[in-house]
């Protein structure tokens, strides 16, 4: 739930939340180990050797990149999901305009689509929805393009061809509409936190005996982790995060065959 509430924040939001946190732990190790209570425990952990920091930040490293392929992916997978869709549409009317039977019905049914899922299916996305318009839009398409008497008007390879398409199309629906409900893991996040809190304090009690130089390595550590958790969480969520995948092939798609049908309509 903190995750999603702060993955819906702004872009500049985002990376100053992570910029905070980052200094409140900082700040919490600096005033540990300067407070009176705590000095005298904290000097007696003097003497850990450097290498000692390389056995937390590795696993940093590594599940750091692990969550950025995980994420990345699904954003390609998103935009590839979007693409195919378009694709889909337009070959469904093309094929519905090769064939010499009539597929007014179809190509209708397949602008309804577009239609619903530009206008109400990609905002109903945003809160994991779907559009029940598109749905019935998509089945009444793939209903024409099943009927029988296709392959006796158009020829047995037409109807097949077709049929094929708008399978595709509805597959990639569904692989949008699969990419959109997905859930953001928010225990590999807090875990990415944890390790990256201890790399600090393994930082800080490498160079416990030298507050500068202390202070110095916990800021770069800090500014490099939080350009990185930033932007590794722009893109997260790749149809309600801070940087959507847009619907604008299926705009294209729509508005191609919106002008189709007007120019055979003169």
């Amino acid at each position: 739930m903190v995750l999603g509430f702060w993955l819906d924040q702004p872009v500049w939001l985002i990376f100053a939340a992570l910029a905070s946190l980052f200094g409140a732990a900082i700040g919490l190790i600096r005033l540990v180990a300067a407070c009176g209570v705590s000095r005298g425990f904290v000097a007696s952990l003097g003497g850990v050797v450097a290498p000692f920091f390389g056995a937390v930040s590795v696993l940093l490293a590594l599940l750091t990149g692990f969550v950025a392929n995980d994420a990345w992916e699904r954003q390609r997978q998103a935009v590839r999901a979007v693409q195919a869709e378009r694709d889909g549409a337009v070959a469904v009317y093309d094929l519905s305009l090769a064939t010499v039977s009539d597929m007014a019905a179809i190509r209708a049914h397949l602008a309804a689509y577009l239609d619903a899922v530009v206008g109400e299916e990609w905002e109903r996305m945003q809160d994991g929805e779907t559009s029940p318009r598109a749905a019935a839009a998509l089945g009444r398409l793939l209903q024409d393009a099943a009927a029988p008497r296709v392959s006796v008007e158009a020829g047995l390879a037409a109807h097949r061809a077709l049929l094929d398409t708008v399978l595709r199309l509805r597959g990639a629906r569904g692989d949008r509409l699969a990419l959109a409900q997905h859930a953001s893991d928010q225990s590999k996040w807090l875990t990415l936190l944890v390790l990256a809190f201890l790399t600090l304090v393994a930082l800080a009690l490498v160079h416990l005996d030298r507050p500068r130089a202390q202070m110095t390595a916990m800021t770069v550590f800090a500014a490099a982790m939080i350009s990185t958790l930033g932007l590794i969480a722009l893109h997260e969520r790749p149809f309600d995060g801070p940087r959507p995948v847009g619907a604008a092939p299926l705009k294209a798609a729509l508005t191609l065959v919106a002008e189709r049908a007007e120019a055979q309509a003169r």
